[in-house]
């Protein structure tokens, strides 16, 4: 599967600043310095003011723009090309339409035009991971002109793992990418840079933890470290 991806264009569609570093940040590290794929990453919510009873961004303006900083750190982290980012309400995406999220993601795929695209798991407990799911694979529809061939989801720590032991939409993984203890704490100096999300243990989005669910799968799969997803579409063309 690596080798497939190698020298793509990989499109990583996340809602919330640290989602790309918690999902799959040291396998991006990976995939950008051992196979060569240009990396784009598309962050489409600010990701504080739902800490407010009301979305009120006056409150949030300088909270916001340190968020921003953090961003770029987190970049330099990973070493992925290039970022968009936008400004979605905060676990809010099921108050604005579905389409305008789309509309965003067709943008996006129009002027990077990527073959892969990585995303969260929809059955996240997080809405806003739910619709960024949904808007990915509405805009990523299998007509005959679409460039996408390979949809792949990640687990979003602290958003997969806190859905209900009784609900059908677990995330499944059936890819692991082995990544390298430098790699993962490429992935945890990346998540370190954002000051409003980084936690202590036990946390899930703490270091440790990450580290922790990195050797997880690792140790279920006869390796050190990994990464898990689930690939929702893989088209091998004749």
């Amino acid at each position: 599967m690596l080798e497939s991806l190698r020298n793509k264009k990989v499109l990583v569609v996340v809602a919330h600043p640290d989602d790309e570093l918690l999902g799959l940040g040291a396998s991006m590290k990976r995939l950008i310095s051992e196979y060569g794929i240009e990396c784009r990453v598309v962050i489409l919510g600010e990701g504080i003011t739902s800490r407010s009873n009301q979305r009120k961004i006056g409150e949030w303006k300088s909270e916001l723009e340190i968020h921003k900083k953090n961003i770029i750190q987190a970049q330099e982290a990973i070493g992925y090309n290039s970022v968009g980012v936008y400004d979605f309400p905060d676990n809010r995406f099921d108050s604005i339409p579905l389409l305008d999220i789309i509309k965003v993601i067709e943008k996006e795929k129009q002027e990077f035009v990527p073959e892969v695209i990585f995303t969260h798991h929809g059955g996240d407990v997080n809405i806003d991971h739910q619709r960024t799911f949904e808007a990915v694979i509405t805009a990523c529809r299998p007509m005959t002109s679409e460039k996408v061939k390979t949809i792949i989801t990640f687990e979003t720590p602290s958003g997969t793992e806190w859905r209900a032991s009784s609900d059908p939409k677990h995330f499944i993984p059936n890819l692991f990418i082995e990544v390298s203890e430098e790699q993962i704490l490429a992935k945890i100096k990346g998540m370190e840079s954002y000051e409003f999300e980084k936690r202590p243990y036990p946390h899930p989005r703490s270091p440790e933890a990450l580290k922790i669910q990195a050797q997880r799968w690792g140790i279920a799969n006869g390796i050190k470290y990994a990464e898990a997803f689930n690939i929702v579409r893989n088209i091998e063309a004749v």
